[in-house]
């Protein structure tokens, strides 16, 4: 098995020294002998390395530096000058792999793996001192020349560039092995789910685009037990439409908050400018049922507003007993069920609003923004247009993407199986990850681990090996946090290849 990682143990820039004399030395007669048989690159503390494994075995190297001068600028001057507004430049050098595995799965992971990385530093493009006998190759990651050549005899060099758009085109980019993905959204669609982005596009005025749009709208029905309104947007515009039907009432309400999204709540109410207060949990801390019947029987909140999934923490908060307690104190209860909806399944009847989105548990592409009400909802010329949820009553009052309803509709007709695959799955996960440092495991869709020491890398270096986990929003990566999401097409092949990565990763750290 093939996978890639960021150097950094002396075992492994031992096993670089190595290589480096191998290829530069014995190979390419570029330096002089040495009787050590090693040979440490001059920028070596200024490298970063990405290295290719064969199970535990350092079989390729490519370094990468930005500090100048380049290696290219002593060569030809300031590259710069031979370039049209570059952008952000780093360079690529020792380019290496060993020769019983010089083949394309090597390379090309080689590529990928320097193409994220440069992408999450910032680099716009790469330069590289190519060598004469490898121009093939380089044209196949992506690689393209851009001066004269520089050298003699056999240690002749090709300064080259690569830019994001020239690996997108590269045979590297289009022959490279797709990524396994286990983030709870955005998905790759599946057959089914992506036809419909082929067809022609067809109004929202048509009788056509109307039938398949009722569909949609009484299946939601069904599901949730309240009436949807769909809107074209993320689950965001979901919570903002919600938030501004809040906007009408003149009454204090209360927001809770235990999570990422939570806090997200507190900070649309606050730019709508609502009164409320906030009860703020610590993230992960579930919320006290006492404290909240305590705070609904002061009789100084008209609402509560809350998250149903907390997929930041990896729980589901207790909504149901909070309607109770909304239900014995006439309190309206508004929820963002955008992580939950379609995960698992529940009533939002006797919920005066909440919120769920295409995207995320229901597995198709996100797009189409949903509120469900319990109530008629009258338009108020107060409001923005397009938040306006009683312009979208009786109409559809702006347009729809066809495609994405459509995708929408066949998502939604797999439900109720959906509940059990989903459910079948988690467990499944559940059994499989006793030795990961678990946070949470309540919620159904996804698992949270905590990067711990020995965890600290391995979200990155699973992303440059193809494995992509949920680990780089900025509120995870705040907390030492990441999380494996099963609601992915393909998930039981993909998670058995995580599993197989997993074992050869702590294997090899642990030697």
């Amino acid at each position: 098995m093939y996978w890639c990682k960021i150097a950094r143990s002396k075992k492994e820039f031992d096993e670089i020294a190595k290589l480096n004399y191998t290829t530069f030395v014995e190979e390419i007669p570029q330096h002089e002998a040495h009787e050590s048989a090693m040979r440490v690159d001059p920028y070596h503390e200024q490298n970063t390395y990405l290295v290719v494994l064969s199970d535990k075995e350092l079989v390729g190297m490519i370094a990468v530096r930005s500090d100048r001068p380049f290696s290219l600028d002593r060569k030809i001057g300031q590259v710069e000058v031979h370039l049209d507004n570059p952008g952000k430049l780093c360079e690529i050098r020792l380019l290496a792999v060993r020769k019983e595995h010089r083949n394309g799965r090597v390379f090309f992971l080689l590529a990928r793996a320097l193409s994220d990385y440069c992408c999450e530093e910032g680099f716009d493009a790469a330069v590289i001192s190519g060598t004469v006998r490898e121009l093939k190759l380089y044209g196949q990651l992506g690689f393209r020349q851009f001066a004269e050549p520089v050298g003699s005899g056999d240690a002749v060099f090709i300064p080259m560039i690569t830019t994001r758009a020239d690996y997108a085109e590269s045979v590297a980019a289009r022959l490279q092995a797709k990524r396994r993905l286990f983030l709870p959204g955005p998905l790759k669609l599946t057959e089914e789910l992506g036809r419909p982005f082929t067809e022609e596009a067809m109004s929202h005025r048509s009788s056509t685009f109307q039938a398949i749009y009722q569909e949609v709208k009484e299946k939601l029905r069904v599901m949730s037990g309240a009436s949807p309104y769909l809107l074209s947007g993320s689950g965001t515009l979901a919570n903002e439409a919600m938030v501004a039907q809040l906007s009408r009432r003149n009454e204090r309400g209360l927001i809770l908050s235990n999570g990422e999204f939570g806090e997200r709540l507190i900070r649309q109410a606050t730019r709508w400018q609502l009164e409320f207060d906030s009860e703020e949990n610590q993230w992960g801390e579930s919320f006290s049922m006492d404290s909240i019947q305590e705070l609904l029987g002061s009789g100084k909140y008209g609402w509560l507003l809350m998250v149903h999934g907390e997929t930041s923490t990896g729980m589901v908060n207790d909504f149901e007993a909070i309607r109770e307690l909304c239900k014995e104190y006439n309190i309206k209860l508004c929820v963002d069920c955008i992580s939950s909806f379609g995960a698992i399944p529940f009533s939002i009847e006797a919920c005066w609003l909440a919120t769920a989105t295409s995207g995320k548990a229901v597995g198709t592409m996100s797009g189409l923004a949903v509120v469900f009400s319990d109530h008629e909802i009258t338009a108020d010329y107060s409001l923005p247009s397009y938040l306006d949820l009683g312009m979208y009553q009786h109409d559809i009052p702006f347009t729809l993407p066809y495609s994405l309803l459509k995708s929408f509709g066949i998502a939604l007709k797999q439900y109720p199986e959906r509940y059990q695959l989903l459910q079948e799955r988690f467990e499944y996960v559940k059994g499989e990850i006793g030795t990961w440092p678990l946070m949470a495991e309540g919620f159904p869709t996804a698992i949270t681990i905590r990067s711990i020491e020995q965890f600290a890398d391995f979200p990155q270096d699973a992303h440059l090996s193809g494995y992509e986990l949920h680990a780089q929003s900025g509120y995870l990566r705040r907390r030492g946090i990441f999380q494996i999401s099963c609601i992915q097409p393909g998930f039981e092949k993909d998670w058995a290849a995580l599993q197989k990565f997993y074992t050869i990763y702590f294997t090899y750290q642990k030697e």
